[in-house]
C-alpha cells in the first residue's frame, strides 16, 4: 500500500504530519512545492567516495516548454551573506524567465554555464532572436561535509536535474541541493510544503521549497517547543555558519509588489525555527506567481493583471509563514546521518527523541 505523500516522503521516513507534529492548516495533495499547478522540481545528488556530499535542486516554475514565458515575482534578502543570481532584473522589473537552482556556494557558477547550455539547446529561435537569459542560481555551503573546493559539480549534473524535473512528491533531506546540508547542528538539507488558501470563492495554493543549512542547535523551535535546549547531545558548533534559501510559488494572481511582500513574510516562517539570521547568513527568499502569464517574450504592447486585493493577503501571507516552518521540519526529518569530508559525522535528528522533547 503506497503511504499517503502528506505524511511520509519517497524515502517511506514520516514527515512532520505524519509524526504528529503541530501543522494541521489544509494542505495540496503532496504537501509540497509540486502542488502548485504546473511547477517541477528535479534533483541531482553527487555521493562520491569520502568527500564529495552535494548537487543540484531545479525548480520549473512552467511546464519545461514554456519557460520562455517569465513569472511574476519578487525578491528578499534577510541576510546577504549569499547569492542568488538574477535578483538585480527581479527588483528592477519584477519577473524572471526560466527554472531557478539551487546548489552549493562554489557551485554557483558551474549551475549558471549549465543552465545557459540547456536552454540555448531547447530555445535556438529565442536566443537567435536577441533573447538572452539571465538565470536565477542560489547556493548555500556544505563545506563541513563536501570538499567543496573539488568543484564536484558538473554540467552534466545540471542538465540531469533539469531534465529530471516532475510534478509529484519531492525527495527531501539529503538531495539535491540539500545533500551536504547542515540544519540546527543536525543533518538538514531540502524541504518542501504547500498550504491551501482560499480568498472568497477561490482556493489558491502557496508551495515553498527550501534548503535549510542553517541555525545551531541551542535555537530549535517546533511550535515554540525549545527542542534544541531539550537535545543538547551532539551540538558542535559556537556560532552559525550556514544560510537558508526559500523558494515560494502560488497560483494566486498577486502583482511583484505583492510578491516581495509574500518573499518577505518567509523570513517570519525561517524565525519560528529559532534562528535570528546571523552575521554569517545568507537568507534569500524569492516568491513568484504562475497566474497573470502574458505569453513569451517580448512583452506585449499593453499588460492586463487579476491582482488579489492587498486588503485580503493575510491568508497568503500566514500560509508562506506556515510553510517555511514546516517546510524546514520536513528536510530535518527525511535527512539521514551522513559522514563526509574528513571523517566528519553530521547526526539526523531522531524521530523518537524529537517527540520526547515535543511532550517535555
Amino acid at each position: 500500500m503506497s503511504l499517503d505523500p502528506i505524511t511520509h516522503g519517497p524515502s517511506g521516513k514520516a514527515r512532520a504530519r505524519g509524526l504528529g507534529l503541530p501543522f494541521v492548516s489544509p494542505t495540496g495533495p503532496c504537501n509540497a512545492i509540486t502542488d502548485v499547478p504546473g511547477i517541477a522540481v528535479g534533483m541531482s545528488t553527487l555521493i562520491q567516495g569520502q568527500s564529495i556530499r552535494t548537487g543540484v535542486t531545479a525548480v520549473l516554475p512552467r511546464p519545461a516548454a514554456d519557460l520562455m514565458e517569465p513569472v511574476w515575482a519578487g525578491f528578499f534578502a534577510l541576510n546577504g551573506n549569499g547569492e542568488m543570481t538574477g535578483s538585480h532584473w527581479i527588483e528592477e522589473a519584477g519577473c524572471f524567465a526560466g527554472p531557478v537552482l539551487i546548489t552549493n556556494t562554489m557551485s554557483v557558477g558551474m549551475a549558471h554555464h549549465g543552465m545557459v547550455h540547456w536552454l540555448a539547446r531547447r530555445f535556438p529561435a529565442e536566443l537567435a532572436d536577441d533573447f538572452w537569459p539571465l538565470p536565477v542560481v542560489a547556493e548555500t555551503y556544505d563545506g563541513y561535509l563536501n570538499d567543496i573546493a573539488r568543484l564536484a559539480v558538473t554540467q552534466a549534473d545540471v542538465t540531469a536535474a533539469l531534465d529530471g524535473a516532475a510534478s509529484g512528491p519531492v525527495p527531501e533531506g539529503n538531495a539535491g541541493g540539500g545533500t551536504g546540508m547542515i540544519a540546527y547542528e543536525w543533518k538538514g538539507g531540502t524541504g518542501t510544503a504547500s498550504r491551501l488558501v482560499t480568498i472568497g470563492v477561490d482556493v489558491f495554493t502557496v508551495g515553498v521549497l527550501v534548503q535549510a543549512n542553517h541555525g545551531r542547535r541551542p535555537w530549535f523551535r517546533i511550535a515554540g517547543v525549545p527542542v534544541g535546549e531539550r537535545l543538547p547531545e551532539g551540538a558542535f558548533r559556537t556560532r552559525e555558519q550556514g544560510s537558508i534559501i526559500v523558494v515560494i510559488a502560488t497560483d494566486a494572481p498577486l502583482l511583484p509588489t505583492q510578491l516581495k511582500r509574500l518573499a518577505r513574510r518567509a523570513g517570519l516562517g525561517v524565525g519560528r525555527g529559532g534562528t535570528p539570521a546571523s552575521n554569517s547568513s545568507g537568507d534569500i527568499f524569492l516568491a513568484f506567481t504562475t497566474a497573470n502569464g502574458q505569453g513569451k517574450l517580448p512583452e506585449p504592447a499593453r499588460m492586463s493583471f487579476a491582482a488579489v486585493s492587498n486588503d485580503l493577503l493575510d491568508g497568503l501571507f500566514l500560509a508562506v509563514v506556515e510553510g517555511v516552518e514546516e517546510a524546514v521540519v520536513n528536510a530535518m526529518l527525511a535527512a539521514e546521518t551522513m559522514k563526509g569530508r574528513q571523517g566528519r559525522v553530521v547526526e539526523a535528528i531522531d524521530h523518537e527523541a524529537l517527540l520526547r522533547a515535543m511532550r517535555g
